[in-house]
C-alpha cells in the first residue's frame, strides 16, 4: 500500500493493496467489439486473470501488436492490475509489444531444427529479406523473429509466417514461402 503526504497527491493515484492501477480512458483506446469480447472471456474462467491472454490475442488483431495504453485498458475491464497484465504480455512470444509487419515469420531454433539446418535456413531469409532477426522490412512486410520451439520437431527444421506452419523448409523454398504473403 503507498501512503501519501496530502490529499491531492492520493488523489492522483488509485491504489490497490498490491499494484498501483494506471487508469486510461477504456472506451478511447478499445473498440466496443474488444470490450465485449473481453467480458465474454471473463465468463469461461472463475478467475478474470485467467482471461488475459485472450484478451491481449484479440487486441493485438486490430494493430498487431499490444501498445502500454491497451494492456492498461484490459487490466481495467479485466479488473486485475496491469502488472498481472504486463506479465502476460511479456511472457509469450507471439504477444507482440512493439509495432511488427504485416507478416511475422517466425523462425524455430529449437535443438531439432538446429540440428537439421535452421542456422543457414535463417541466413536465407535474413539475406532474403535484407533484415536480421527483431527487424522489420522497411516496406513493413515482414517482421523476422527466433521463436524457442513450434512442436513440430518431426518436420525439421520448421517455421511459422502469421498462422501458418511450415515443416521440412530447405532454403530453395524461401523464395516461394516469401512471395505468397503479399
Amino acid at each position: 500500500m503507498i501512503i501519501f503526504k496530502d490529499k491531492a497527491a492520493k488523489a492522483e493515484r488509485i491504489v490497490s493493496d498490491k499494484q498501483p492501477h494506471i487508469h486510461v480512458d477504456v472506451e478511447a483506446v478499445l473498440t466496443e467489439q474488444e470490450i465485449h469480447s473481453i467480458h465474454e472471456f471473463m465468463h469461461h474462467y472463475p478467475d478474470p486473470r485467467a482471461a488475459s491472454l485472450d484478451s491481449l490475442k484479440h487486441v493485438q488483431k486490430r494493430n498487431g501488436w499490444v501498445n502500454d495504453d491497451q494492456v492498461n485498458a484490459v487490466a481495467q475491464v479485466l479488473g486485475i492490475s496491469v502488472p498481472d497484465v504486463e506479465g502476460v504480455a511479456t511472457f509469450y512470444n507471439r504477444i507482440y509489444r512493439q509495432p511488427v509487419g504485416r507478416h511475422v515469420i517466425l523462425l524455430c531454433d529449437s535443438i531439432a531444427c538446429y540440428l537439421m539446418g535452421n542456422e543457414s535456413l535463417a541466413d536465407v531469409f535474413k539475406r532474403q529479406l535484407g533484415i536480421q532477426y527483431g527487424q522489420t522490412t522497411p516496406d513493413g512486410r515482414f517482421t523476422l523473429l527466433p521463436i524457442c520451439c513450434l512442436g513440430n520437431c518431426d518436420k525439421a527444421p520448421s517455421l511459422m509466417i502469421d498462422e501458418d506452419t511450415y515443416g521440412v523448409v530447405s532454403e530453395a523454398q524461401v523464395a516461394g514461402l516469401l512471395e505468397q504473403y503479399v
